[in-house]
């Protein structure tokens, strides 16, 4: 498992602790490993999600920093949705 996965699922948990987050999501981080984020929080780990979401891992760090807004990130190419889309918006509610 790669350090910005390590990081990003204690940054994620941090950020969903106490998040209305129904469903599965899966972030896919290009060249780095995936996680995984449900009702009991994130994960290190590759399984079957209602949504992945796809993107380099600049962008992903963007995105857990706050500094790119993941709608526009999916907008101008950054990030791919693979799946429910209406999970991707309240995953996305949710990291902001």
């Amino acid at each position: 498992m790669s350090d910005i996965v390590t990081q990003a699922v204690t940054a994620l948990n941090e950020k969903l602790a106490g998040a209305d987050f129904g469903g599965t999501a899966k972030f896919d981080i290009a060249d780095e490993g995936c996680i995984m984020m449900d009702s009991d929080g994130a994960r290190a780990a590759d399984e079957t999600a209602d949504v992945t979401l796809s993107a380099d891992a600049d962008t992903f760090r963007s995105i857990l920093e706050g500094d790119t807004n993941p709608t526009s990130a999916f907008m101008t190419g950054k990030l791919s949705v693979d799946g429910d889309m209406g999970m991707a918006m309240q995953l996305a509610a949710a990291l902001s």
